[in-house]
Parts: C-alpha cells; sequence; structure tokens
C-alpha cells in the first residue's frame, strides 16, 4: 500500500480494497484453476463455497456449510475417478466475533485403501489370482459394497480457537459412536451403480447423523460427488467477455446467446448441516465463513513404489495453506497473476496487503470496453472504490454486519437470525435482489441469500453485475457503515464514489427518478434452471459417466 495513506484510513481502504474484490471477482466463474500453483493440484482446488440456513422442511434453525473441491471433473473420467487426497487438510472455517480470525474449524481428511487386506479385489485367471484394474468389480448399491475395490472414508475433527493449535475433538456418528465416515464412489455410470435415481439412493447412504463435541444439538455430514452447481458461461466470459452490450443488458437473453458451459462437470461436495448455536457466540447471530485446503510442507517421490495404493510420494513437515475461497472469485480476476499463489496461502486478517491491487481494480475497465466502449460510462470512477464495503466486507448494517466487527476480510458474512426461504420462493438474485426492488432492508421480502450468506441458487454472477454498474449505492441506501471515511449516498444523489455516467444510463429504470433498474445485467447464463435438491446436502446428483457427453 503506497506510503502516502495515512494510517487513520488504512482500515477503510482495507475494506474498499477486498470489498471491490469480493463484488467484482464473481462475475466470470466459480474458483476454477484461479492459481498457477492450484492448477497442478486440482484435488485441493477450492471451487465454491457455501453458507446458508436449511431449507429443508423441519431444519430451519440449522446451517448448511458447503465446500467443493476439485474442478470440471469429467464424469467418465475413469478408472480412477475423483478421489479425494489423503495427503491433504481440508477445511471449514467458522469466525463468530469480527475480528477475521477462526473461532470454529471443521477439519476433513481422506483415507483411500484396497480391499482384501490392501491387495484389491483379485480374479482367478487360469490358476493365478490377478488384481483388477478398476475401481469396482460389479455393481454397487450399498455403504461399503463389497464390489469395491477402493474404500474412501474420512474424519471429521472440530477445533476450537486457532486452527493449529486449539483444541480438538472428533465428531461422531450418532448411532454408535464411530469417527470413520464412509464416502459413496463417483458416479461411474449407469451399469455401476444404476440411473439417476438409484445413484441417489446410494449416496443417500452416506448422509451420516453426527455428534459435535461441545455441541448440544446433533449435525449431518456428507461428502461426495456432485453435480457442479455454479452457472456460467465460462469459455466466452474469458474470451475477453465475447458478447455485446446488447445481449448482456437484456434479460430476455438468458441462456439465448450462451449456455452453461460447465453442466457437465461434477464436484466434491464437502457438506455440513450444524444447528446455528452450535457457530454463534453470545447474542451475535451473525457468523462468517469461508474453506482452505493444506499439504505438507515436504513431498519425498519414491523411484520405485511398493505395491499398494498412492505409495509413489512420502509426504512430512508443516501444513502449508494452498488454496482459499470465501466469496466467490476473490483471486480468479481481481488479484494480480503474480501474487495469485499468495492470495491462497494468506488468512482473512491479512488481506491489507493486497488493497493496492483492489482499490483501483482492472475489471471495471474491461467490462467498460465491453458494454459502452468507456469504462468511464460503467463503474464508478472515484478512487479508492468504497462503495462496495458494507455488502461484501464487513457486513451489512441491520442484515449480516458482525455487532463487534473489528477486522474488515474477505469471508461470507450469514445472519443465522434470518429465516430461511422456501427454495420456490427465493430470488435468484438473493438479499441485494430483493434489497434493490424494495428499495431498503426493511422491506425486502428474501434476505436469506447472497450476499447474507450464500444458497446455491443465488446467481452470484449477476449479483457482482450489479455492484460493478454501481447497483449496490441504491440497495446501500441510509445504511450508517460506521467507517469515518466510507460514503454512501442516497438514491439520486450520485455523489462521492458513485458518480457515474452508468447510475443514469444503466442503472436506473428509464424516465424514471425512483430506485435503478441495475438487476436487467447478466452474464448470459442462468443460474435460476440449474436444478437443486430441496434437502441436505442440497446440491444435484451428479452426471453419470456412461452418459452421452456434448
Amino acid at each position: 500500500m503506497p506510503t502516502m495513506i495515512r494510517f487513520a484510513t488504512r482500515t477503510a481502504l482495507a475494506a474498499a480494497a477486498v470489498a471491490t474484490c469480493a463484488a467484482l471477482s464473481p462475475a466470470w466463474a466459480s474458483s476454477h484453476r484461479e492459481a498457477p500453483f492450484i492448477t497442478t493440484s486440482p484435488k485441493v482446488d477450492g471451487t465454491d463455497f457455501y453458507m446458508f440456513m436449511s431449507y429443508e422442511s423441519g431444519r430451519t434453525d440449522y446451517v448448511t456449510l458447503i465446500a467443493n473441491y476439485q474442478p470440471l471433473q469429467d464424469a467418465y473420467g475413469g478408472p480412477n475417478y475423483f478421489k479425494l487426497d489423503p495427503n491433504a487438510l481440508y477445511e471449514i472455517h467458522i469466525d463468530n466475533n469480527g475480528d477475521a480470525v477462526e473461532d470454529l474449524t471443521f477439519q476433513f481428511r481422506f483415507n483411500n485403501t484396497l480391499a482384501n487386506a490392501g491387495k484389491g479385489v483379485e480374479l482367478n485367471i487360469g490358476g493365478s489370482m490377478v488384481a483388477i484394474p478398476l475401481t469396482q468389480a460389479g455393481a454397487v448399491s450399498s455403504v461399503s459394497d463389497a464390489n469395491l475395490n477402493v474404500a474412501e472414508t474420512y474424519g471429521v475433527t472440530v477445533v476450537r480457537g486457532d486452527r493449529r493449535k486449539g483444541s480438538r475433538a472428533a465428531l461422531s456418528k450418532a448411532s454408535g459412536g464411530a469417527t470413520t465416515f464412509q464416502k459413496p464412489v463417483d458416479y461411474i455410470g449407469d451399469k455401476t451403480l444404476g440411473n439417476s435415481a438409484a445413484y441417489e439412493a446410494y449416496a443417500a447412504q452416506h448422509v451420516h447423523a453426527v455428534n459435535i463435541p461441545g455441541c448440544a444439538m446433533p449435525a449431518k455430514v456428507f461428502v461426495g460427488q456432485r453435480q457442479e452447481g455454479f452457472a456460467v458461461n465460462l469459455g466466452p466470459i474469458f474470451d475477453l467477455v465475447n458478447a455485446t452490450p446488447s445481449q448482456i443488458l437484456d434479460p430476455s437473453l438468458k441462456n439465448a446467446f450462451a449456455g452453461n458451459s460447465i453442466q457437465d462437470k461434477n464436484v466434491t461436495t464437502m457438506a455440513l448441516e450444524v444447528h446455528k448455536s452450535c457457530l454463534t457466540a453470545g447474542s451475535d447471530t451473525v457468523v462468517g465463513g469461508w474453506t482452505t485446503a493444506s499439504v505438507r510442507q515436504a513431498r519425498l517421490m519414491a523411484a520405485a513404489p511398493a505395491s499398494g495404493y498412492q505409495t509413489s510420494d512420502k509426504n512430512g513437515g508443516a501444513w502449508v495453506q494452498v488454496s482459499r475461497l470465501g466469496n466467490p472469485l476473490v483471486n480468479e480476476v481481481v488479484i494480480g497473476l503474480r501474487d495469485k499463489d499468495k492470495f491462497n496461502t494468506s488468512k482473512p486478517k491479512d488481506d491489507l496487503q493486497f488493497a493496492t491491487y483492489v482499490t483501483n481494480p482492472t475489471l471495471p475497465a474491461l467490462l467498460g470496453l465491453v458494454l459502452a466502449g468507456d469504462t468511464a460510462a460503467l463503474a464508478p470512477t472515484n478512487f479508492p472504490r468504497t462503495d462496495l464495503v458494507a455488502t461484501f466486507l464487513t457486513g451489512i448494517n441491520g442484515l449480516n454486519r458482525p455487532a463487534a466487527l473489528s477486522s474488515p476480510s474477505d469471508q461470507l458474512r450469514l445472519n443465522t437470525g434470518v429465516p430461511a426461504v422456501a427454495l420456490a420462493n427465493q430470488n435468484r438474485l438473493g438479499a441485494a435482489g430483493s434489497i434493490l426492488a424494495a428499495g431498503s432492508v426493511a422491506g425486502a421480502a428474501d434476505l436469506a441469500g447472497f450476499p447474507n450468506g450464500r444458497r446455491p441458487k443465488d446467481d452470484v454472477v449477476d449479483i457482482a453485475l450489479v455492484a460493478t454498474i454501481g447497483g449496490l449505492c441504491a440497495i446501500n441506501e441510509g445504511i450508517d457503515l460506521g467507517l469515518s471515511s466510507v460514503v454512501v449516498p442516497k438514491v439520486g444523489t450520485l455523489t462521492s464514489t458513485c458518480t457515474t455516467a452508468s447510475l443514469t444510463t444503466l442503472a436506473k429504470a428509464p424516465g424514471t427518478n425512483g430506485l435503478p433498474n441495475a438487476a436487467n445485467v447478466h452474464d448470459g447464463a442462468d443460474q435460476a434452471v440449474v436444478t437443486f435438491l430441496t434437502r441436505f446436502p442440497y446440491l444435484n446428483t451428479p452426471n453419470s459417466g456412461s452418459t452421452p457427453q456434448q
């Protein structure tokens, strides 16, 4: 950060930096292959993080946490498919006091074990017992099915306090007390696992009821393959936004000029459903969350590995974080290429170090060239950008801002006191869209979605586009951010950081002086038409490996 910026303004600038980053970065995809190192290690590449009040019937006091890994899985990716890395540590972190430091961490560790005491399934071939080359030896329909050649299992540990030094205890099955959980095999295909309904019934056997030490309420956990739930026109978007202004500004053209390019892909999901009382602290109902993955600092490759499963490398040393994800795509399209790996290793409490990238963000300029041929006609031009602070970094006053916020940072924030909204009634633009339509927080019909947490149906791509063109100036009308150098004007004032031609040419309805019409902006792919479950773990049945690919 430039030395000319005084210490008194550092918090506001950090807020603006990471808020702008968080707001604009979701605009093009979930976090797939976003940094140089992580492209070499897809098993620890976090793709999406969701945190929302459960909307399954009878579960409305529970919070669902979903961390997706291993992007862009082709369903036919056999014979090994997409098992998780036993040498990695996958984590979901919760900050419940607003200081940008984890207070609770759920740690996932995985084991992949060959059947038959490590020899694998064998067949008698001409009098010799020979190990088969496949993941399965026949049809699979039950937990720990005898036809599985590899057993995929995992354990979950809850850590209170510092993720490495805090108190630790294992989650256990509510029935029997076991601390090892079974993971379903990926959807190899219809002959092995049946049609989609049969696979979903098989996967549902792996939703485990669990007890969390220190939590009086039972919880659920599931790890398994799911259909990619993020809608994005991925190829054309990274081709310098290969679409015309008339296409992007006409909501009737959603899915008409571009399709969802990744719906035939799968991801691997780690999902927890935890009672809200087990996540919050004191009287504050707001929590923040993010997910990370870490690997061991040292890796030694064997020149002549022994027979077995994944015996080629030995890992040791301290855990090193290599992936981080809170708000969608902070790293993918805002952080400079030279610092993308650095961001993935960073912690929310240190987000100030990236302020120089995003106080003057480049993404609005790129969008301006596409939508208007002029950057000034698209987004606020007063720098540093502070208009997005409340929505994406500190939380919105009266909605999801922590009562004792002390360190603005990039993390999802969820007010667990806001009731869930049934899937059929959810606003695809989340809380942002409802506030935009109503003109205030008080008048909004659906406050249970992004940026108040994130549900699978929330179209964070379009919400980010709304933010980019200044729509959040209206969303934040009358909200006191509590930061002396942050000014959010009211609708019609159009001053401070929201001064731009876009607020009259794009963000307002023609011929009116009323609320913005920024919700017209879209990326061409419609999140609202993606299929989801109405129950835990909410993400849809994965694509079958035997389904013909487009």
